[in-house]
């Protein structure tokens, strides 16, 4: 099997993601992509990205309805493409906020924002909620 295309804006991750979710069109993934990004996307980042997916055989087309209009899913490979992306994202998040995440003093759980804090003998203390203090 071929490497797989690059994926080089926000634009292709969330095509991809919504192709992930179900068969779509070129015109509807770009009414899409625009209301998520509050912006016009234009053909011209969505369809040349669609061919190259094409191209790595991520997606499957098909000719549907009477004026014909492609309509994009994954193959068995996009699939498998997507889940390792999202596996390397889900990395990069962990290594980002793994230097933020604080242990409960009691219950040795990972708080990421919030809990509770208590200066006890002279310690700030971190809890993740007010019973593990109280404990």
């Amino acid at each position: 099997m071929k490497k797989g295309p690059r994926i080089t804006s926000l634009v292709k991750l969330s095509a991809l993601l919504l192709l992930s979710e179900g068969k779509r069109h070129g015109y509807e993934l770009i009414k899409e992509l625009g209301k998520k990004f509050g912006k016009q996307i234009s053909a011209g980042e969505v369809y040349p990205f669609l061919k190259n997916l094409k191209k790595y055989n991520l997606v499957i087309t098909k000719k549907v309805g009477a004026r014909e209009k492609k309509v994009y899913s994954l193959s068995s490979a996009g699939k498998v493409f997507v889940h390792s992306i999202l596996k390397r994202l889900d990395d990069v998040v962990d290594a980002a906020i793994k230097s933020k995440l604080i242990k409960c003093a009691h219950c040795g759980c990972e708080i990421y924002k919030g809990g509770y804090s208590k200066i006890m003998k002279g310690k700030r203390m971190t809890f993740c909620c007010l019973a593990c203090a109280k404990a």
